[in-house]
């Protein structure tokens, strides 16, 4: 099966293994998928990341982080440009997350960044997901 917004496919993954309380999740992997697990662990929400070679594309596994009462680091994920509807923002019109308190990723020409990143080097591009 061909698989139409692999990034959303992440976010599931990572949403669906942190209601269900999994130590890690595998997800195939690519090289945006690895720069959002990278920008994930410096965030803090997630505890280590780890590609796995095989004779295909590779995995990418995700090792998840609770809390003291277990509940999950991750509070939500949210994409917001999709293969149907990109969005596009400046850096100076990146919206921010929970009032500061969550993270937008954005796809930029400087790469993957964070938008505190991307609004310190004055880059704006596409508005991948929203991360609390």
């Amino acid at each position: 099966m061909m698989m139409t917004d692999p990034i959303s496919d992440f976010l599931t993954q990572i949403r669906n293994g942190c209601m269900a309380r999994f130590e890690q999740v595998d997800i195939p992997s690519s090289k945006m998928k690895l720069s959002l697990a990278k920008l994930l662990k410096e965030e803090g929400y997630i505890k280590n990341y780890k590609l796995i070679k095989d004779k295909r594309q590779g995995r990418l596994r995700l090792y998840l982080k609770y809390d003291a009462d277990n509940a999950p680091v991750i509070g939500g994920l949210e994409r917001i440009s999709k293969p149907s509807c990109r969005v596009y923002v400046r850096h100076d019109k990146i919206p921010p997350v929970l009032n500061g308190f969550g993270t937008a990723i954005l796809s930029t020409s400087k790469g993957v960044l964070t938008d505190r990143e991307a609004r310190k080097q004055k880059v704006g591009g596409e508005l991948l997901c929203k991360v609390w």
